[in-house]
């Protein structure tokens, strides 16, 4: 019997000990999609819905032998990061993903620096690291609006000035980018844009009102590299990863006392 064939994606990510966000979130979006998740674990740690208690990195050499070991028997189609936490892990990832050559598949870098809760989930001294040597080889970064305004120095605090800073955060980099606009004070819709260069489109679906956002950038990301995996262009994927997203806010479910990102939402 032929079995069916699923394709491969790979997160190279922390692990949230919570459930709702990190490897544990990717996995279940991956699922959701029909995608065969792998990972590459850079952190554990201590953490639930409201706080993130502590953090354990690996050793890069650690990470390294993750990395090489899940690749040289599955490879994958797509590949997202999410917590680096340090320089010296990024500068693993980096010099691994380069060494895969022309083969190597798309990578979309999720600068997560800080949690929802506040705790700090990427070190300072990290920043420079990720954008001088990870940034260049993304086919996409997802910054939401606290870690673009890191990035750029500056805050955005008006949906009409998401597109500036794509722009902006585009052509300092020169790589596509999706800003996520998600979490803007008193908007009573959840904006995103995207531009690659050419295309320039702009994501909006209704606020919901009472759901945790935790989780919400791991699994957008997460998304798009599902939809990348599964064959699609980047525009559309990132299309396909809004709406999924903005489902699995809408249809989020209780979990003890709080509520959590449903991934296998149904229409």
């Amino acid at each position: 019997m032929k079995r069916p064939e699923r394709p491969l994606a790979l997160t190279i990510a922390g692990s949230d000990s919570g459930g709702g966000a990190g490897i544990q979130a990717d996995l279940a979006t991956w699922a959701a999609l029909g995608v065969h998740g792998t990972t590459a674990i850079t952190c554990l740690t201590a953490q639930n819905p409201r706080t993130v208690a502590s953090v354990q990195s690996v050793k890069p050499a650690f990470l390294l032998q993750q990395l090489e070991t899940v690749h040289a028997e599955l490879p994958p189609r797509a590949i997202k990061t999410g917590m680096l936490y340090s320089a010296p892990l990024i500068r693993c990832v980096a010099t691994w993903y380069e060494g895969l050559g022309t083969d190597r598949p798309p990578l979309v870098v999720d600068p997560v620096m800080v949690s929802t809760s506040g705790s700090l989930l990427l070190q300072p001294s990290a920043i420079r690291v990720l954008t001088e040597s990870l940034f260049p080889l993304a086919i996409l970064i997802t910054p939401n609006l606290d870690e673009a305004a890191q990035l750029l120095g500056h805050p955005i605090q008006e949906v009409d000035e998401l597109l500036p800073a794509a722009l902006e955060l585009y052509f300092r980099w020169g790589r596509p980018v999706l800003l996520k606009g998600g979490h803007l004070k008193g908007a009573r819709r959840a904006t995103d844009v995207f531009f690659d260069g050419e295309n320039e489109i702009e994501l909006s679906s209704p606020w919901v009102k009472g759901v945790a956002t935790h989780g919400t950038g791991c699994t957008y990301s997460a998304a798009i590299a599902g939809y990348l995996a599964l064959g699609l262009e980047l525009p559309v994927a990132v299309e396909m990863a809004k709406q999924h997203i903005s489902n699995a806010i809408a249809q989020s479910v209780r979990i003890g006392e709080h509520t959590t990102l449903n991934p296998f939402w149904t229409d």
